[in-house]
């Protein structure tokens, strides 16, 4: 186990389709956060930026970005980039600059501008790239994935697309009370299935969008939470990035074989199982600690995976665990009471931030009416393409 670092202020800028410039959207965000901790900007002594590839350089320089935008004030700065994990990547920075004694008080920034439709790779031709491979000979887009995961699912536990669509129907409903959701309005199952296929069995409904949007955190150490008046505050206990193991016998995202297991025998557990176990151990808790969790639904396939990634249930108990309403709302393990990325979409950079923005505000009791009574622990799950785990635990 490692030490704490307390999250003193949380902001977001609404998702959606805004048209404008990545740095406004990250701006607004690390204002409100700012406003959040009581914190000014210019005793901020590190920012750190999660990068976007369409930040216009080849360096994506996210952090100095956002540190001019909010004015030049000396900080530390950093930029990272871990694909979907750039945010949780962006606080494991923060974290370890606060632990190792080099800032006392850090902002962490993502923000992105999405373009139309799914995301595909840069151009140029790089045959040595996985992800550009799969795009260029398979034709194998990230909804195609998503198809062949959930068709995986059907085959190997009995989910139903029925299943899928009851995901949407359980995240719109809360995505419905959150107001920086994108969409907020509840949909039936009957809407979901009479959406349009776009890699069978998924519809339209099932798969995420992507988005406009931003996220941000202050993050500071225990001493300086203490001093700034807020000892209680929700505090960060582990964050985990772990890369995966040889071999690999489960398909995954963007890898377009498998590793071979005559020679090695496979790990005990997945790569996205692994994820959970570090945070797990480094925080000293366990699934059964948990209040909520906050994961990575790019297709509702993939959240009913991650509920056994987590070790919320069993491996092929996922359905059973969401037909009996225990990750809804109300349930024993709520899954997703932002309303996930089903609502929000994707926003590459900020999208990991956003998971800790919401655990923050649960943790505080501040959700308003999607808030989880008496909630102390939550999870966070979002993968990176190119082997980028992506977990952190809040406690209160």
């Amino acid at each position: 186990m490692t030490g704490d670092v307390a999250v003193l202020g949380a902001g977001m800028h609404p998702w959606g389709k805004w048209g404008r410039n990545f740095v406004e959207y990250g701006t607004v965000a690390a204002r409100a956060a700012l406003t959040d901790a009581g914190v000014d900007w210019r005793d901020i002594e590190s920012i750190v930026g999660a990068d976007t590839v369409r930040g216009g350089y080849p360096g994506y320089v996210a952090g100095a970005t956002f540190a001019k935008a909010l004015g030049w004030q000396g900080a530390r700065v950093t930029s990272v980039y871990a694909a979907c994990a750039s945010g949780a990547q962006a606080i494991a920075t923060a974290r370890a600059q606060i632990l190792a004694g080099l800032a006392d008080v850090v902002l962490v920034v993502g923000a992105d501008a999405a373009p139309k439709g799914f995301f595909r790779p840069a151009g140029g031709e790089r045959p040595d790239d996985p992800d550009w491979l799969r795009f260029r000979i398979l034709g194998a887009t990230n909804p195609t994935y998503f198809g062949l995961y959930a068709r995986r699912r059907m085959a190997v536990h009995g989910d139903t697309v029925d299943d899928f669509a009851q995901v949407k129907v359980k995240n719109a409903a809360s995505g419905a009370l959150n107001p920086y959701a994108r969409y907020r309005k509840r949909v039936t199952a009957e809407e979901v299935a009479a959406s349009a296929v776009v890699a069978d069995p998924l519809r339209l409904l099932d798969i995420c969008a992507t988005s406009d949007g931003a996220a941000a955190l202050v993050l500071s150490s225990m001493d300086f939470a203490q001093r700034h008046g807020a000892a209680d505050a929700v505090r960060i206990r582990a964050v985990s990035t772990v890369t995966p193991r040889f071999p690999t016998t489960v398909l995954d995202l963007p890898d377009i074989s498998t590793d071979s297991a005559v020679a090695v025998q496979p790990a005990p557990e997945t790569f996205r199982a692994s994820i959970a176990r570090a945070a797990y151990e480094e925080a000293g808790i366990g699934p059964e600690d948990l209040s909520l969790a906050e994961v990575y639904d790019l297709s509702t396939a993939l959240e009913l995976q991650w509920y056994e990634d987590l070790g919320l249930c069993g491996a092929g108990e996922a359905a059973k665990l969401l037909r009996e309403g225990a990750t809804a709302l109300g349930g024993r393990i709520p899954v997703n009471v932002s309303g996930g990325l089903a609502s929000f979409g994707e926003a590459v950079p900020a999208q990991a931030i956003a998971q800790v923005c919401e655990l923050t505000w649960q943790l505080r009791g501040d959700a308003g009416d999607r808030q989880i009574e008496g909630a102390r622990v939550g999870i966070t799950a979002n993968q990176g393409l190119f082997g980028h785990g992506s977990s952190v635990v809040a406690v209160r």
